[in-house]
């Protein structure tokens, strides 16, 4: 008697040929995926641009900030903050950084009358703003804003670190405020940390200048 075998049967040469079936196909996904990838780069470095000037979908690099009363065109990358470009790209060095998270205030300044962490605001945002930092808040020929002139005489700076902070604190607050009292100082200076723990000698140069003394 003839043995039948089931047309299922267990057929080793198939598997093989299965197996390389599909190591061809994952090969040649890998390898279009790379092509359409390689063309993206292309694509990216190409001349094509908006009606701005600038790669389509991308944040315009070369912009104009009006910092202290003048107008400063500057190159700021896409995530760079307005700490860094102060600092590193128009020589205002009088803003600090110092925990560079928003925490501390050393590198507070004043974006149209408000009083910002400077190291938290990216620089492309501020396209029509006016930006105030330690260096503004003085005159015009190079004369002591009232707040810093206080300062000197309460013996408030100890390292100085977070002193430019505090001045640009005070002076927004006076600005808002001619005649505070000490508790609407102490809550101004809030978010302006002293390492060295002169908190009342800043508060009593604001308070001080304010007239209130």
């Amino acid at each position: 008697m003839q043995k039948k075998f089931s047309s299922d049967r267990f057929d080793p040469l198939s598997t093989v040929r299965d197996a390389l079936s599909r190591r061809h196909f994952i090969k040649g996904v890998i390898a279009a995926g790379t092509v359409a990838g390689a063309a993206g780069l292309v694509t990216g470095c190409s001349d094509s641009s908006d009606s701005s000037g600038g790669a389509a979908g991308s944040v315009e690099r070369l912009i104009t900030v009006n910092v202290n009363g003048k107008a400063r065109p500057v190159d700021v990358m896409p995530n760079e903050t307005l700490a860094h470009t102060l600092r590193n790209k128009l020589g205002l060095t009088g803003t600090k950084i110092g925990c560079d998270r928003g925490s501390c205030g050393a590198c507070t300044v004043m974006i149209d009358g408000v009083t910002n962490n400077s190291c938290s605001v990216l620089t492309h945002t501020l396209r029509g703003a006016n930006v105030i930092t330690v260096e503004g808040v003085g005159g015009a020929n190079g004369e002591l804003h009232p707040i810093q002139q206080a300062m000197i005489e309460e013996l408030a700076p100890q390292c100085g670190f977070c002193t430019p902070g505090q001045v640009v604190s005070g002076v927004s607050l006076l600005q808002r405020n001619p005649n505070p009292t000490r508790e609407e100082v102490r809550y101004a200076l809030a978010g302006n940390l002293c390492r060295c723990g002169a908190y009342n000698n800043y508060v009593d140069a604001i308070v001080k200048a304010a007239g209130s003394a």
